[in-house]
């Protein structure tokens, strides 16, 4: 009996700190109100859904996908801009099954997980795909240019 209750605690505490990494827009306006208060409210609404738009800045930006997983600098004629790249990753399992790992893990078997707060080959997957979803290109801090992968 007092195993099982250790094992509940233990499950209790680690789900706790698994949530608590689960960033959302919700979480960074909270941790971050004074930056949430300087956007429009068009902006505003944009952050709230997860959302970005041109013309937004990078503290915006990051108020509404969190921070990026990659940042490139992109150099031409017109000079440097700076991409962020905001990624998904898929796994299948050892046995054939698939896995999704994503922002809002939305699709495939499984479901769970926050992307980039596990080991998954703990559990016995493997990477196959990382996919690229948005990449966000600004100049002086603000986006101007939006690529974002459609699902089908």
């Amino acid at each position: 009996m007092k195993t099982s209750k250790h094992y509940l605690l233990f499950a209790a505490v680690l789900s706790m700190v698994w949530l608590a990494g689960c960033s959302t827009p919700a979480a960074r306006i909270k941790d971050n109100p004074q930056a949430f208060a300087r956007l429009n409210p068009d902006q505003q609404t944009l952050v709230k859904a997860g959302q970005v738009g041109i013309g937004m800045d990078m503290s915006a930006v990051e108020l509404a996908m969190g921070k990026p997983d990659l940042i490139t600098v992109r150099t031409n004629t017109e000079g440097q801009t700076q991409v962020w790249h905001y990624v998904d990753y898929a796994y299948y399992t050892y046995n054939g099954g698939f896995y999704y790992s994503g922002p809002y893990n939305n699709w495939g078997r499984g479901g769970w997980g926050c992307h980039g707060y596990y080991n998954p080959g703990y559990y016995g997957f493997r990477p196959s795909q990382k996919t690229t979803r948005l990449l966000l290109e600004f100049k002086n801090r603000v986006v101007f240019s939006i690529v974002q992968e459609k699902r089908r």
